[in-house]
């Protein structure tokens, strides 16, 4: 039998969410190895999304199946405010179960998706959804200029090629420094990193006297709900991988695939050090190649054991 009446019952208002949901996706198995400072980075990138100004939004995460100390982090992050909304999954989905489930659940029409390695800069979601809401049929807003693979971008040149409100041009419209820097954070070989500089221009395009560069990433976008549902369900059979498959999917689907001409977000993978990375730290790095673990068949053959090992505990 009932007792009393049910409080609810009195309340007139509820809390509506905001209009952009700004989404995180974390997976940090362990705090050891590859991941010691994992956590560091996990929280720098909460942190650092704090540094838009002008807009409103709510923090969702989705924890992918991380070990007991960062889920208790992310709990005590939510019970303190910080994060409006948070997914806790005892398993690791993988990546495309993972969007399957935030693109759904995300309340906003405008989803700001970033991985937990992301470090933004001050203002970096207003000045990003602008280009998402000036340009049209926009899929995909990465909030940093890089280089992205030709074959992800042919639908956003076409369009700018046959619009008359449009001006397009080719060419080094990143500055070296910003190109090395990203690339640099990634692990890549300071001179693989010159040779992408040199053999391969950037498009700008100005649109209503907005500038964005072609391209994006799927590490970090903005959409809008009701463009990114249109491709759910990501059937991926890998925890990783296969992420590329939506920026294949954009472009053949026809939507503008575009960045900022700024540098709103950085990559600070695995590490808090890769943070304010320079070239010269990279030729430094480059001098001291001449280890023997360094050897690319010894290389090879250790990343193939740790990438086996890493399987066998985490991928099940």
């Amino acid at each position: 039998m009932r007792k009393g009446q049910n409080p609810a019952k009195f309340v007139n208002t509820v809390a509506k969410p905001a209009n952009i949901t700004v989404v995180v996706l974390s997976y940090i198995p362990f705090l050891s190895g590859f991941y010691a400072d994992a956590l560091k980075v996990l929280d720098a990138c909460l942190s650092s999304i704090k540094k838009e100004s002008k807009l409103e939004f709510d923090l969702m995460v989705f924890d992918n199946g991380s070990c007991e100390e960062v889920q208790d982090y992310l709990l005590r992050e939510q019970r303190s405010g910080n994060i409006q909304f948070l997914i806790l999954s005892d398993k690791n989905l993988g990546k495309g179960g993972a969007w399957n489930l935030i693109f759904d659940a995300a309340p906003g029409e405008i989803i700001a998706y970033a991985d937990s390695d992301v470090y933004f800069h001050e203002d970096w979601l207003s000045k990003s959804v602008n280009i998402l809401e000036t340009f049209p049929n926009v899929g995909m807003v990465t909030s940093r200029p890089f280089i992205t693979k030709k074959e992800y971008i042919t639908s956003t040149i076409q369009w700018a090629q046959e619009s008359n409100e449009v001006r397009i041009e080719s060419g080094k419209f990143v500055p070296w420094e910003v190109f090395a820097e990203f690339n640099l954070s990634l692990g890549q070989n300071i001179n693989d990193i010159q040779n992408d500089y040199d053999q391969n221009d950037i498009e700008k395009i100005n649109y209503k006297n907005q500038i964005a560069f072609v391209g994006a990433s799927h590490w970090q976008f903005l959409t809008k709900k009701n463009i990114i549902k249109q491709f759910l369900p990501f059937a991926m059979d890998r925890p990783m991988g296969q992420v590329r498959q939506l920026d294949q999917r954009m472009n053949d689907a026809g939507f503008l695939r575009l960045m900022t001409a700024e540098p709103l977000a950085d990559n600070m993978s695995n590490s808090l050090e890769k943070m304010g990375v320079s070239i010269a730290k990279g030729k430094e790095n480059e001098k001291r190649s001449l280890r023997m673990i360094d050897l690319p068949f010894i290389k090879r053959f250790l990343l193939y054991i740790h990438h086996r090992i890493f399987i066998a505990y985490y991928d099940r």
